[in-house]
């Protein structure tokens, strides 16, 4: 089964890559408002029930995958 995982910082934590980008498209000429950064990760995972899945998903997030000081997560079955 194949999870995706979907890491954002916290909305208060400032995202200084996302800066860096948003300022570089504004210098090439493009209406940029504002830009974040996430990291996506999909794992094939041994499992057949999704909600096992969405809790291992969630298990490997709270023991490496995220920082829960400074990011947010969320684990989803895909089809």
């Amino acid at each position: 089964m194949l999870i995706e995982i979907r890491v954002d910082l916290k909305e208060e934590i400032e995202d200084p890559q996302g800066k860096v980008v948003e300022k570089a498209l504004r210098n090439l000429g493009f209406p940029v408002k504002s830009v974040r950064f996430s990291k996506l990760i999909k794992i094939e995972l041994d499992v057949k029930d999704e909600k096992e899945a969405i809790e291992t998903g969630k298990q490997m997030c709270k023991v490496l995958l995220a920082n829960p000081v400074i990011e947010k997560y969320t684990v989803k079955v895909i089809p």
